[in-house]
Parts: structure tokens; sequence; C-alpha cells
């Protein structure tokens, strides 16, 4: 894929985009679900690039590595910051207050979405999709978690796997295919910190739904 159509190469700008409709800019989650999956996302794009890591007690540490991304290097920082006292599942709350805008500013700055509305003062801003193949492109970089005749990879598997977490599912069941890999056996392939983010992306997801709920 050239152009918009391959996306930045960052699992939280591809979820961000996957939980929204793809000409509207309508999300598709709750912002509590919504800003937990993007908080596991920006970890997870740290645990792949080795800029983080789980330490053995379940605490987020900080390694040596400095991702490029500013975003991903803001939440580096805050992780360095706080060292070996928080576990993921501390992480996914702080960082999904403000993960949703933070992405989507990323993705403004990198041409995939534009602002809509916001000219009156008691309606917010929303963004919108500056090209729906764009924005819809990234359920196609989760294919080979599912497509057994694709080579899995760990952005598809933690696509996949993030996004069935946080209730994003039926988009994949609508658009993914059914036979071959399921997204269990595709997160099971991945390093043992990042089956865990996704885990407790899923378990954090559960219980703001159930809060909602009572």
């Amino acid at each position: 894929m050239s152009g918009g159509l391959g996306g930045t190469g960052l699992g939280a700008d591809d979820l961000y985009l996957m939980a929204h409709h793809e000409t509207s800019g309508r999300p598709f989650l709750q912002p509590r679900p919504l800003g937990i999956g993007l908080a596991g996302a920006l970890l997870a794009e740290l645990m792949l690039g080795g800029c983080v890591f789980t330490a053995d007690d379940g605490a987020v540490t900080a390694g040596r590595t400095w991702p490029g991304d500013d975003l991903a290097r803001q939440v580096r920082d805050q992780v360095a910051a706080e060292s070996g006292q928080h576990p993921v599942t501390d992480w996914l709350q702080f960082l999904g207050q403000n993960a949703a805008g933070n992405v989507a500013a990323r993705l403004e700055r990198a041409g995939y979405l534009t602002r809509a509305g916001g000219r009156l003062r008691w309606r917010a801003p929303r963004w919108v999709p500056v090209n729906p193949d764009w924005a819809f492109a990234p359920l196609l970089r989760a294919r080979p978690a599912t497509d057994a005749a694709r080579p899995l990879t760990a952005h598809a598997a933690v696509l996949a796997g993030l996004a069935a977490g946080c209730g994003l599912r039926f988009r994949l069941d609508q658009y993914l295919p059914v036979a071959g890999r399921s997204i269990e056996q595709s997160v099971s392939a991945l390093t043992p910190d990042l089956q865990q983010l996704t885990a407790a992306v899923q378990a954090a997801v559960d219980r703001a739904v159930l809060a909602q709920r009572t």
C-alpha cells in the first residue's frame, strides 16, 4: 500500500481509525473503553520498540530506548518518571483519560484527520477522516491476525487483540477472514508482556462497562 493507505505504522493510530466511522468520524465505542484501548495501544507501541517493558512484579518500567514519535516519547518519559511503581492496569486508567485526544491530534498532524465543527461555543470540535479509504485501511492491516495464508505480524496480532479487547470485535468479524487463525491464537504468539497487556485491556474494559451498568 502506498501513501496514506499504508498508515503511520503506529498501533494506536490504527486502533483509533478502526474505532471510528471512516466517513463521519463517529466513535463506535464509549469514551472509557476507547481510552483504555488506545492507552493499551500506546504502551504496545513502546513495548514493540523496546522502550518500555513489564518487570517481574508486573510494573511497567522504561527501557533505555527512546521512540522517535513525540507522543510515544511523552508516554515513555511519564513511565520513566514513575518507573517500577505502577502496574499495567494503573497506566491504562491514567493514559486512557487523554489518549483519544492525543492520538487524534497525532493523526491530524500526520494528515489523516481534520477538525470539523466547534465554531459554536457549545459544540466541541470533532475529528473527521480526510480520506475514507485511509481510515478503513487499518482493518486490512489487522487481516494477517486471522488469515492463515498470510505471515503473522506482531503489529496485526497486537492490533486485533487490542481491538477485540476494547469492544471492536464486531468490526473484525465483519471484515476479517472467519477461517484460519483466531485472534486468541495470534495473541498467544506475542511476547509475554504484550499478552499481559492485551489481557489487561480486556479486563479493564469489562470493569468499565460493568460500572456503567450499575
